[in-house]
């Protein structure tokens, strides 16, 4: 609970940017961290082997996906020329 609690609060701290793609990674990073936390309790302390290869493969991919947020928001941020308007 303590990991849920944590993702919330963090991503109630997200300030809005007027930008819908960089809130967006924004609260994803927040919720994908949120996840990455609680898949690593479930292998901590979890027995059942079904959901501790759920938890590896959560932990593999949003992983990845954070680092791929965190990429765009270094490079992109605010770059508009590329963006599908909404």
């Amino acid at each position: 609970m303590d990991g849920i609690s944590r993702m919330h609060a963090a991503m109630s701290s997200v300030q809005p940017s007027g930008d819908d793609h960089v809130d967006f990674a924004r609260l994803m990073l927040s919720h994908h961290q949120g996840a990455v936390e609680m898949a690593k309790a479930e292998l901590l302390h979890g027995r059942d082997v079904r959901l501790r290869r759920l938890a590896q493969e959560i932990i593999t991919d949003q992983e990845s996906e954070i680092q791929l947020m965190r990429l765009w928001l270094d490079k992109d941020e605010g770059r508009e020329g590329e963006r599908t308007p909404r």
